[in-house]
């Protein structure tokens, strides 16, 4: 083959071959990366606060419940009530401390949106209810409100999920906080914890 043959093939080959695309590969190949790293980690975190959740020692539960709505009193088997018909309204759950009984007809409906209740009998120390206090200021999808009728000094609640405690400084208030805090036993994840009953 002559020199201008050659020359020729070359200048030839140089238009028709295709350049690879490598800083779009790594682009993508790195988002890829990311995104499988991100779900295995949603997925761990998911499992494992589910696991907690369910190894808790002394935790009661629930099934079958009514998810029903209706605008007279209902009579629950529990106090308080772990779930079951309710009001149309939810009591405001966005980290709320209320300082009177709730009516159960709204709370319940803010467990359904995956709120977790925390109540005490009236006469717990100032100190108890000042550490259940800190545990809620802040903390969407959680109450704190007294609840004169229950049987035991503390009780935190979420939907068909209740654990009876005898002292705020229990670790379990934590390990039932990270379970159930629109944990996965939340009927209707997602919903609305604000904007709607503020008073109780």
């Amino acid at each position: 083959m002559s020199k201008s043959a050659r020359k020729k093939n070359a200048r030839k080959n140089a238009l028709t071959q295709r350049e690879i695309p490598w800083g779009g590969i790594a682009f993508f190949t790195v988002i890829g990366l990311v995104a499988v790293i991100a779900i295995g980690y949603t997925f761990m975190q998911t499992r494992s606060s589910s696991a907690d959740s369910k190894s808790i020692a002394g935790l009661v539960t629930k099934d079958d419940l009514g998810r029903d709505h209706t605008n007279g009193a209902v009579k629950y088997d529990s106090d308080p009530p772990m779930g079951g018909d309710h009001n149309p309204v939810w009591q405001n759950c966005d980290g709320r401390v209320y300082d009177a009984p709730l009516q159960n007809e709204n709370a319940v409906h803010s467990l359904e949106h995956g709120a977790v209740w925390i109540t005490y009998r009236p006469g717990l120390a100032a100190g108890q209810v000042d550490a259940l206090k800190s545990k809620v200021t802040g903390t969407d999808y959680t109450m704190l409100s007294p609840y004169p009728s229950q049987d035991a000094p503390i009780k935190l609640t979420a939907w068909g999920h209740q654990l009876t405690l005898e002292d705020a400084s229990d670790p379990r208030v934590d390990e039932f906080l990270r379970g159930f805090v629109s944990g996965p036993q939340t009927p209707e994840p997602g919903a609305a914890c604000n904007g709607a009953k503020d008073a109780p």
